[in-house]
Parts: C-alpha cells; structure tokens; sequence
C-alpha cells in the first residue's frame, strides 16, 4: 500500500452522508481534513471505507472514538491534538476485533511484524513484510503506527 496525504480528502469527498462536523475533533482546514503523516491519512480513510461497507454505523465510530480518547486522556494523554489519530487507530483496532474481523492477537502480531520491517528499512525505501518479520520476536507496541 502507498502513502497518499490526499487519500482522506478523496474519503470524506466520497462521503456526502457524513457531516463535516460529525466528529468536531478531527483536524481539518476550509477544505476538510489534514494529516501530519501519511499513516494519518490512511487510518482515516480505512475507517471511511469500513463504515461505507457497513461494519459499523457513523454513531457508532463517533462513540467508540469517544471512548478511546477518554482512555487515553485517563491514561494522561494530554489532549493536544498531536495524538489524535492514535487514537483514531485504537477506535478503528477495537471495531474490527468486536466485529470478528481480526482478532486483537492477529493485529498486534501484523503490528509487530510492520515494525521489524520497518526497523530494517532503510531510509526512503518501501517497506515490505517477509515472513520473518511475522517468525521473530521484538518489543511491544500499542497501536499500528510509528
């Protein structure tokens, strides 16, 4: 898969059912939502194209977003924006491990690999997963992103 910041503009572009202001949090300008990073980007328009596949409802995003943002604020998140879409990630992990469509151990593992490939990359090269990235054991993570 590749990067594309513009990939959550096209998402919510494609998304006239949404409003804007569904989620009042989401960083956004005049012409919709902005990411920092391309994995940013691509968090958010795998959330999109879940809901428009109908995995789950907009209320029922909204609330589990919700939830997780109260987490990690008790957890002493200080809230300034910069952790956003992590936990958009973690709202997005939860809804496809309730749904049963992967289970919380399959992402960590597909978490853990994507960060020995990563760890081995160098620089400015794709990144790709070879099956010992699944084999070996490496340090925990908590989401899906850097």
């Amino acid at each position: 898969m590749t990067c594309d910041l513009a990939a959550g503009r096209r998402a919510t572009e494609a998304l006239p059912s949404i409003p804007r202001d569904a989620v009042p949090s989401l960083p956004h300008d005049a012409e919709g939502p902005v990411f920092r990073e391309p994995w940013e980007a691509q968090a958010f328009s795998m959330a999109l194209s879940l809901h428009q596949q109908g995995l789950f409802t907009w209320p029922e995003w909204a609330a589990t977003l919700a939830d997780e943002i109260k987490i990690a604020q008790a957890a002493g998140d200080p809230d300034t924006g910069e952790t956003y879409y992590h936990h958009w990630l973690a709202a997005l992990e939860r809804l496809v491990a309730e749904k049963g469509i992967a289970s919380m151990d399959t992402l960590a593992s597909y978490r853990d690999a994507w960060n020995r490939a990563a760890d081995r990359t160098p620089h400015g090269k794709p990144i790709t997963l070879s099956p010992e990235d699944f084999a070996a054991k490496s340090f925990e993570h908590t989401a899906l992103c850097p």
